[in-house]
């Protein structure tokens, strides 16, 4: 296993995690919060994709599939076009609403297939090349992309517990 193969497959644990918390849902399900502050399941995957987007288009020197593929328009945030959720605050959390769970992973999946195309590519010592120089120390391409899945992970996972806290109620 090379390592395109080793990131491809981290992607899609990520990526099989986020269908696994949206799929079915009604639209209620994916903006209801545990407590007024928490986070929504819209919110965290609508975040990680973005997060996704924002780092693996800036690494690759493209646009972000966000901007480039219309899905700023399709879901019409009252945010600037660069805003990822990071960041936000609990009133900005809960203004992210999506019409249906299928825009959502639609946005997902663009994003998923733009990281493997990218990664894909990669060969030699690629992860070693320096993508962020505002760090101490700087921050590679491997650790970028590490990063990313560890952040997707962390939030698909809340997103499933927030599916499963609303099945029990």
């Amino acid at each position: 296993m090379n390592t395109a193969e080793v990131l491809a497959d981290a992607f899609g644990r990520v990526h099989e995690a986020v269908h696994d918390a949206v799929e079915g849902l009604a639209v209620d399900d994916l903006h209801a919060r545990l407590d007024g502050g928490a986070n929504n399941i819209a919110w965290l995957v609508w975040h990680l994709a973005r997060i996704q987007d924002d780092h693996v288009a800036d690494a690759a020197g493209r646009e972000q599939v966000w901007s480039a593929d219309g899905w700023f328009e399709r879901f019409g945030l009252p945010f600037d076009a660069s805003a990822t959720g990071y960041g936000q605050t609990s009133s900005q959390v809960a203004q992210v609403r999506v019409e249906s769970p299928e825009l959502l992973l639609g946005y997902v999946d663009a994003v998923h297939t733009r990281t493997l195309e990218f990664i894909g590519g990669l060969r030699g010592t690629a992860l070693n090349r320096v993508v962020d120089e505002s760090w101490s120390p700087p921050v590679t391409l491997g650790v970028r992309l590490v990063s990313v899945i560890a952040d997707g992970l962390q939030h698909a996972g809340q997103a499933a517990f927030i599916r499963g806290a609303l099945r029990r109620r």
